[in-house]
């Protein structure tokens, strides 16, 4: 042992000592109540960076907590390894995006290992082995039995120079992310999971997730996207090749007297009926077809649209007619591809009557004597009453919405109805990099699946990237299978799946994994639901609602008897750091960054000056990350993980410094000065002894609490008591358990201190210390002692102290008495606070 810590000695020994134990393997037997603590897994795209640090740091701290709180822990690692960056990678590497994958796999293996984290690797998976994959194919064909799996047609994002459907996300400004083509929209057939059929199901659940963020719950409320309204029909003046009328639904029947339009998606049958007539109409709908499809370009793309010279009779006037157009804000896969305008309350209505000169009316108002009010320059989506609107007028808006209702049902030309805004899940992809959708397609039978016992398919190894779309549809063998039901030729689907599919049951994988199922249910449910998940908000929304109706759907087929995976979920803010760009405009790496003589930033390798940006999200696109592997080496382990808890909130953004660095390598050691001194045995420190029991409160409750920062805090401040402090008995226990409150933050400091002062075991095994709510209090309290209002002096006293005996002090002590001219006029007393003496 050296009179400085020697981390890098330290983590190799430890580390080693952990694995060899098995100290963090999770035992599903135990008796002790379990835990699971769980981040969401890496996609393995090469090395980790600090974002992968920070999150897997506060899990660490919270899974050795729980084990020194008596709980069996459950703290798994694996990979998210398939996907498009693999093929990517195969495409401009020339290599095969298996061994990228798994190449990736084990240098950040290796990396995570560096930093000591307390992972029960005895379960890692991947998401890529066949042993993974192939339950999963199990799974879904146990949903393709249990109707919950569906094969339709469906519009995509088509990238015609790839050859593949592309998520909204990778559609930008119309083009194909990374082709650059012209991005087309194509009806493809395509396997769907029937998450609609829990539509109602996943909302009110979020109700029980009261240990989410607010900000999520609500972020899945709107994409499930629960709406009450009216579907109804709009008779056409004039039918056009046999059809005779246009259906809506709309949220505001009460505004149906303020309709000026109706629109209708560029694949609506009726647009498709008109382009059949009019070359213009085809022209224009094969623009529509090239812009994006999310709701965020929709909202703020130019609205477009084009006059069928087609007309809507309005259903409660027929001598109201209402111009047809196709417009590029309507979706078919919203709604009934249809819709009617009603620009005085719809800001993108508002937005298409300006264009095109329609009427823009007021039907709603905050009263009836605002009738005449002229909509203004924006829509008015307020409620009120109704006005303007006949038989409705003077109604307020949900009576009004009511009235419509009755009289449309009544008439026949319309039902009250609820629809979401929620789609069911497209799991279709054409990509080799996925796991192959075990479907096989017989001219004869139809889509039949592949027998359970032929499972996992398996990708083909002799694939080739050097033509784009999916190697799997051009492979000379692997395609060519005989059908499972009648032994005739057929064909194996080509498609794979989602990645998200992957990533929707692997927290249960991670909780059982026998051989020859799934997971096992008894074993599964002893840990789930995760009791506390991790990750970044970016997944708020589609990862984590698959993974709840993925849960569901098992639940519904008897595999599992939980609904909810996640029983609580922090999404923690992001590291951030400092960018910087050449003369030239090339963004440069902190690494090659210099200061000149002049104290300027400087490019090292030319010596010439550095723009200094902005702070934000460390990217590799702006080559603004700190790669921890060299920061690990200098500073070890414990430093790194320490900055990673200390500077900041966890749920907000963490700015990487070297300052910040130093000062937590700087408490690393200070903290190991402190194990290394003698115990002592002369004497009591009732003030230290009161110090620890606070401390250990604190730090507890952050820990619980995931405010890491503030057990940081109370750390340091406790270190600071003991640095201040004189050897005693007290002292030396208060040293004791400072090792062990830091050992979930810097393991291998604790294992090293305690081994050093002779303790018994691992501090990973040691119980977490506990407190004494008598000693939490102090004593003693300093009062304020003021003359005329002005501070003048401090005193210590014994809390409690009574107003008589306070006065008393307060008056004998020299600096006042040196200040008073004779008997005092008055003196206010505020026990245990302060002494205000007025002369």
């Amino acid at each position: 042992m050296t009179d400085r810590f020697d981390p890098a000695a330290a983590e190799k020994r430890w580390q080693e000592t952990w694995a060899e134990r098995g100290t963090f393997e999770a035992d599903s037997a135990s008796p002790k109540p379990k835990t699971y603590v769980l981040e969401m897994f890496p996609y393995p795209s090469g090395r980790i960076h600090m974002g992968h640090v920070r999150n897997y740091t506060m899990g660490d701290v919270l899974a050795r907590y729980k084990r020194m709180k008596g709980f069996e822990v459950l703290h798994p690692m694996g990979w998210d390894a398939f996907g498009m960056p693999a093929e990517n990678a195969a495409m401009e590497r020339k290599v095969h995006p298996g061994g990228w994958t798994w190449d990736n796999i084990k240098t950040m293996r290796a990396q995570l290992k560096t930093l000591g984290f307390a992972l029960d690797w005895s379960r890692e998976l991947a998401t890529c082995d066949p042993a993974y994959y192939g339950h999963e194919q199990a799974l879904f064909l146990d949903m393709l039995e249990a109707g919950l799996v569906t094969r339709k047609e469906s519009e995509v994002n088509w990238d015609p120079v790839d050859m593949t459907v592309l998520a909204n996300e990778q559609v930008i400004d119309g083009k194909g992310w990374r082709s650059g083509a012209d991005v087309e929209r194509k009806k493809l057939s395509q396997w769907f999971l029937k998450i609609t059929d829990f539509a109602d199901d996943l909302l009110e659940g979020l109700g029980s997730l009261d240990k989410w963020p607010d900000k999520v719950r609500l972020m899945q409320e709107n994409w499930i996207g629960k709406s009450v309204g009216m579907q109804f029909r709009f008779q056409l003046a004039e039918p056009l090749d046999g059809q005779s009328d246009v259906e809506v639904f709309t949220t505001r029947p009460d505004t149906i007297f303020g309709a000026s339009f109706v629109a209708v998606s560029a694949d609506h049958p009726l647009a498709l009926a008109v382009a059949r007539h009019d070359g213009a109409a085809g022209a224009f709908i094969k623009e529509c077809k090239a812009g994006g499809t999310t709701a965020a370009e929709l909202e703020t793309q130019e609205k477009k649209g084009y006059d069928t010279g087609l007309k809507a009779v309005h259903p409660l006037d027929p001598d109201w007619h209402l111009p047809v157009y196709i417009a590029n804000f309507v979706l078919m896969d919203y709604g009934t591809g249809a819709v009617f305008g009603v620009p005085g309350h719809d800001q993108r209505d508002y937005e298409f009557a300006s264009k095109y000169h329609l009427p823009i009316n007021r039907v709603v108002a905050a009263s009836i004597e605002q009738a005449g009010d002229p909509v203004g320059d924006e829509a008015d989506a307020t409620g009120g009453v109704a006005v303007n609107s006949r038989f409705l007028d003077g109604l307020e808006t949900e009576a009004a919405k009511a009235e419509i209702v009755r009289r449309a049902e009544s008439e026949g030309w319309g039902t009250g109805k609820t629809v979401y805004r929620l789609r069911d899940w497209g799991v279709s992809r054409q990509r080799y990099w996925g796991t192959p959708i075990p479907i096989i397609h017989c001219e004869k039978c139809g889509p039949v699946g592949v027998p359970k016992d032929q499972l996992p398919v398996t990708l083909p190894e002799d694939v080739s990237f050097d033509i784009p779309g999916n190697p799997l549809d051009r492979h000379p063998t692997w395609g060519h299978v005989d059908c499972p039901k009648c032994g005739g030729e057929a064909r194996r689907e080509t498609d794979t799946l989602d990645t998200f599919v992957d990533s929707s049951w692997y927290f249960i994988r991670f909780a059982s994994q026998p051989d020859g199922q799934p997971f096992d249910k008894a074993e599964a449910e002893a840990w789930l639901p995760v009791g506390q998940y991790i990750g970044g908000v970016e997944h708020a929304i589609l990862h984590l609602l698959y993974a709840r109706f993925w849960t569901r759907a098992l639940q519904r087929m008897g595999k599992l008897d939980i609904a909810e995976p996640f029983e609580g979920l922090f999404t923690q803010g992001m590291v951030t750091h400092e960018t910087y760009r050449s003369l030239d405009g090339r963004w440069l790496n902190p690494a090659e960054i210099g200061v000149g003589e002049d104290g300027d930033l400087i490019e090292l390798a030319t010596r010439t000056a550095v723009t200094r940006g902005r702070v934000e999200k460390m990217s590799k696109s702006k080559k603004n990350t700190v790669d921890p592997e060299p920061i690990v080496a200098e500073h070890g382990a414990d430093a790194v993980r320490w900055f990673m808890l200390s500077d900041s909130p966890p749920e907000r953004d963490l700015e990487w410094s070297t300052g910040g660095i130093e000062g937590a390598s700087r408490f690393v050691h200070r903290a190991w000065k402190l194990a290394r001194q003698p115990a002592g045995n002369d004497g009591e420190d009732k003030a230290i002894a009161r110090k620890r029991h606070q401390t250990v409160k604190a730090v507890g409750e952050a820990v619980e609490a995931l405010q890491f920062n503030k057990a940081i805090a109370a750390l340091y401040e406790f270190v600071a008591a003991l640095e201040k402090s004189a050897s005693s008995s007290d002292r030396d226990e208060a040293i004791g358990t400072l090792i062990r409150l830091i050992a979930p933050m810097a393991p291998h400091l604790a294992e090293e201190a305690h081994a050093l002062r002779g303790g018994d075991g691992l501090v990973a095994d040691a119980e977490w210390p506990s407190y004494d709510p008598a000693m939490l209090v102090e004593d003693e309290v300093t009062m304020v002692v003021q003359v005329n209002g002005k501070l003048r002096d401090k005193m210590v006293v014994p809390r409690g102290t009574s107003r008589e005996d306070a006065e008393k002090m307060a008056l004998s002590r020299e600096k006042i008495s040196e200040l008073l001219d004779g008997p005092p006029r008055k003196v206010i007393v505020v026990p245990d606070r302060l002494v205000n003496i007025v002369a």
